[in-house]
């Protein structure tokens, strides 16, 4: 079922950029509100939303001008003192945030390392906690040796590889299901395939997503649905798919939209499960599905 056909909502909007980062913004008074982040051949990329300013700059690397590129960050939703970054260095990072006292009307913040660690063998792509065990403690990576890797901030001294990609390709993101903390999905770099995984059967996926006819850029689960998923990729498609009858193989998406770029990602909003965000070239795109 095309979604043009369907002659649902369709917003637009045309940045001065190309557009790479973008998300919704979490607050219930704020839903329909994004930022965006572009992609531009300078040394200074930058996040465009009206209201904000620096709150705190967090920095591991105070004795060198240089700091290993991050490549991903992600906030803990139990906890929101958390907050994990990933770099091409091979580490991970959990940063722990302290708000001090208010001078003025500003709250100072400032922040420390709760933990580096050296999480693959080359550089990490992506870092993300779980929903399981509590969604404070636990958090995946995925990087250019090919695998996903699971931690447990209680049990650094060791982790667990989920999986590693059969030709050992770099996995470039991994996206957790918003409702069931056993699976996980993620994507090889230019690859046409979503590999969907169940953290309690290692290493096996258990369903693979392999409609796109192009590389895909993108992956978002529904957050209202343990069984619903979004893929987005070249091809200038987004698919979003039905995988409840996993392990049996899942031939076809059951929603797709041609949009008019190849498609670098796709978040669905958290606090209104009706709308998806895409981006392509310098358009944004929310769409009512």
């Amino acid at each position: 079922m095309s979604l043009h056909g369907k002659r649902k909502e369709i917003y637009k909007y045309e940045a001065p950029w190309t557009v790479y980062a973008m998300n919704w913004a979490v607050r219930p008074d704020k839903r329909f509100r994004l930022a965006l982040g572009s992609f531009v051949e300078e040394y200074n990329n930058k996040v465009c939303d009206t209201e904000t300013r620096l709150e705190c700059l967090l920095n591991n690397n105070k004795n060198s001008d240089f700091c290993a590129p991050l490549t991903s960050f992600d906030w803990n939703e139990v906890d929101p003192n958390l907050l994990g970054t990933s770099s091409i260095d091979t580490t991970c990072t959990v940063w722990g945030l302290e708000t001090g006292q208010a001078l003025g009307r500003v709250n100072l913040v400032s922040g420390h390392v709760r933990t580096q660690l050296i999480a693959h063998d080359k550089e990490v792509y992506d870092i993300s906690f779980s929903r399981a065990g509590g969604g404070r403690d636990m958090f995946a990576s995925v990087g250019a040796d090919g695998s996903v890797r699971m931690f447990d901030l209680r049990h650094l001294e060791h982790s667990t590889i989920i999986y590693e990609d059969r030709q050992h390709h770099p996995l470039l993101r991994l996206c957790w299901n918003k409702q069931d903390p056993n699976y996980l999905a993620t994507m090889a770099m230019d690859n046409m395939e979503v590999v969907i995984l169940d953290v309690r059967v290692p290493c096996t996926p258990v369903a693979r997503l392999n409609n796109h006819r192009a590389c895909v850029n993108g992956i978002a689960w529904a957050p209202h649905s343990s069984c619903h998923i979004c893929t987005a990729a070249d091809d200038h498609q987004a698919l979003i798919w039905d995988i409840q009858q996993m392990p049996r193989a899942i031939e076809d998406p059951i929603l797709a939209y041609t949009a008019e770029g190849e498609i670098n990602n796709v978040q669905w909003a958290s606090t209104q499960p009706d709308w998806i965000a895409i981006c392509y070239n310098n358009c944004l795109e929310i769409l009512r599905v």
